[in-house]
């Protein structure tokens, strides 16, 4: 389905229209007009009617799937998706989605591999107070090794110690890393496309670091 930018296409709005214009509670239907001003869409009735119709389709295949899904044991590729996806930053519901499984199912498998918890942007407290798992607690990194910065909330590649010999006086180690931010999908469109990855700079110090070589072979 071909999506425009300023149309409102989503599952939530079109759950809503298809309840809107099918009510249980004996309210009067709206019209087919009023359900294209939902979804933002041109008034255009065979388009409402394709959207439903693959809408339903689709719905009635994840449950299909999640069905037979449901009880066996988490594949290695299903690990392997779980723990790329969601350092990428996408949220457990959307992984779910992908894998046609539940959310509990997700979640199990991030605490149980040890994946560093990815936090919304907007959830200042909680990136302030977020821990590593234990499997990410390191000591010390070496140079292009891909980490997790936990305060910054991204993946970040090291790039190398910095004033080594004042590591044991201050007690830890000390790295300049680079945070990968967005990737070359995201960068395609930009000035620069050549960029595998793109981010800041930060100065962080070994315990603001969480290690990634557990999940290497997910990776």
């Amino acid at each position: 389905m071909r999506i425009k930018k300023h149309e409102q296409i989503t599952q939530a709005n079109i759950t809503k229209v298809i309840e809107l214009l099918n009510p249980t509670d004996g309210s009067k239907p709206i019209t087919k007009k009023e359900a294209c001003g939902i979804l933002n869409i041109a008034y255009n009735t065979t388009r409402l009617g394709n959207i439903i119709t693959e809408f339903n389709e689709t719905m009635e295949f994840r449950a299909k799937r999640k069905a037979q899904n449901k009880g066996k044991a988490a594949t290695p590729q299903e690990i392997k998706t779980t723990v790329g996806l969601y350092l990428e930053g996408s949220n457990i519901s959307d992984i779910a989605k992908a894998l046609y499984r539940s959310p509990a199912f997700v979640k199990g498998i991030i605490e149980r591999i040890g994946v560093p918890q990815k936090l919304s942007m907007t959830d200042y407290e909680g990136r302030r107070n977020a821990m590593l798992p234990e499997q990410c607690v390191a000591e010390e990194f070496e140079a292009e090794e891909r980490v997790w910065a936990i305060k910054q909330n991204y993946p970040a590649i090291v790039q190398r110690e910095l004033r080594p010999e004042q590591a044991t006086e201050r007690g830890y180690k000390v790295y300049l890393v680079n945070t990968i931010e967005c990737t070359q999908d995201d960068l395609k469109d930009t000035y620069f496309p050549h960029l595998e990855h793109a981010g800041k700079q930060y100065c962080l110090a070994s315990y603001e670091l969480g290690s990634l070589r557990h999940l290497r072979e997910y990776l």
